[in-house]
């Protein structure tokens, strides 16, 4: 077996960013046409970003954001990072500890909140990491203010031909992960209707990069595939002030994980993220009671 040399991790890393990047191109076009369908002149706006100097971190990040008739709030983001972790944080990672602080990551990660409450907000995330160890992360999940069974179940359908391309013991183990991760604890209750959720893909060699790089773009494609109907399914439905309440009161509780229990949340803030890219998970309004 031929050994795998920082170099080719460092291919491996400039490979999974360049996908990252075309996905969201990809991402950003079908959602700015669903706006010109709806008749707006919405459109992304990008905003580079680069990790504070003083930090001696490198790397940065493109966030966009966009805002418009039917994506009232929709961020889509790619970073790329290096540098060490803390010592206190170091060992809460896959592969760091405090005498092996270093590490890359690059990821896009992305949030969409509806101007209309029967339009389901979703999240979708990607990424590539590695320390000492590396591995592929990430999922989607939906998040209805006012929950369909058909489109729980188009959803759902999505992700499972992805997982079951690759493996069929995926789908299941992905679809209890996503259950169990996106939990509010102190509500008793799931953030959404859920979907996949996978961490530590690990890659010991590259041959078992090529083929979780591989599923990787599944998950993204299938995100691609499936969400833009939804939305085009329910974007028109009329909604009263009820339903609007209720999409605010729900998009209080996807608030509170965000900030209280998402881990990309507190990967961004402890590893010198871009503050703003890091919190666009948040709703644009919400209400508590």
């Amino acid at each position: 077996m031929t050994e795998t040399t920082p170099a080719d991790w460092s291919q491996a890393t400039a490979r999974a960013r360049a996908w990252f990047e075309s996905l969201r191109d990809q991402i950003c076009a079908a959602f700015e046409a669903i706006e010109r369908e709806a008749g707006s002149d919405a459109c992304f706006a990008y905003t580079p970003w680069q990790r504070d100097a003083n930090e001696g971190e490198g790397g940065g990040g493109v966030q966009g954001l966009m805002k418009g008739k039917v994506f009232e709030k929709v961020g889509v983001n790619v970073s790329t990072v290096g540098g060490a972790f803390s010592p206190d944080f170091a060992h809460t990672i896959n592969g760091a500890d405090a005498q092996n602080p270093g590490f890359t990551a690059t990821g896009i990660s992305l949030v969409a909140h509806m101007a209309n409450p029967h339009v389901p907000a979703v999240h979708m995330n990607t990424r590539f990491l590695t320390t000492r160890k590396a591995w592929f992360g990430g999922g989607g999940d939906l998040n209805p203010p006012i929950p369909y069974a058909e489109d729980t179940a188009d959803f759902h359908a999505a992700y499972k031909a992805a997982c079951d391309a690759h493996d069929p013991e995926y789908y299941p183990r992905f679809k209890a992960w996503a259950d169990d991760y996106f939990y509010i604890p102190h509500r008793k209750v799931h953030r959404g209707v859920g979907g996949i959720f996978y961490d530590h893909l690990e890659c010991p060699d590259m041959a078992a990069f090529e083929a979780n790089f591989a599923f990787t773009r599944a998950v993204g494609q299938a995100f691609l595939d499936v969400y833009p109907r939804l939305v085009r399914r329910r974007m028109a439905q009329d909604w009263t002030a009820a339903d609007k309440a209720q999409q605010l009161a729900w998009r209080g509780r996807y608030a509170e994980f965000n900030l209280v229990y998402d881990r990309g949340t507190l990967f961004g803030l402890k590893t010198g993220g871009n503050i703003d890219a890091i919190l666009m998970s948040l709703p644009p309004e919400a209400t508590w009671a």
